[in-house]
């Protein structure tokens, strides 16, 4: 008795903490958020040796690009989004843990460090795709006569 009681208590914890979330919505589609936000935000970091941000501007201009692929890691785990809690969610981690090491190294305008993240961001990218688009990484089938 005394395991379902706490049982009964623990379900109306959980039940409360998740009616006091905010409602969310997503606006736009997996592939928009990946053409128009991951992509070039990625593409900020991966080529910061030929695009090296000059004035304070553009650092400030570039960390707001790593913070956009952190947190967007975070919308790819958002309900609806997340095609599962397991393999997707780890995937998703991987861009966010490369993106938060970009925010902490934009700030200190570290290309060194931004450039030596370039090979955990690929991995971020490379790991997801190979799990859920299907023929990633595969060469095109030549056309049939």
């Amino acid at each position: 008795m005394k395991a379902f009681a706490v049982s009964v208590a623990l379900a109306a914890t959980l039940t409360q903490v998740a009616s006091d979330r905010p409602p969310t919505r997503n606006v736009g589609s997996m592939s928009g958020l990946m053409v128009k936000i991951i992509y070039p935000t990625s593409d900020a970091l991966f080529y910061i040796e030929t695009r090296t941000p000059q004035t304070d501007a553009e650092w400030t201009a570039l960390e707001g690009q790593a913070l956009m692929l952190a947190e967007s890691a975070n919308l790819l785990m958002m309900p609806g989004r997340a095609r599962d809690q397991k393999q997707w969610v780890e995937d998703a981690k991987l861009m966010l843990d490369a993106g938060a090491a970009a925010v902490k190294a934009a700030k200190t305008k570290n290309v060194e460090a931004i450039s030596a993240l370039s090979d955990q961001l690929l991995e971020s990218c490379t790991t997801c795709h190979k799990h859920y688009r299907p023929g990633y990484g595969q060469k095109p089938k030549p056309p049939i006569d």
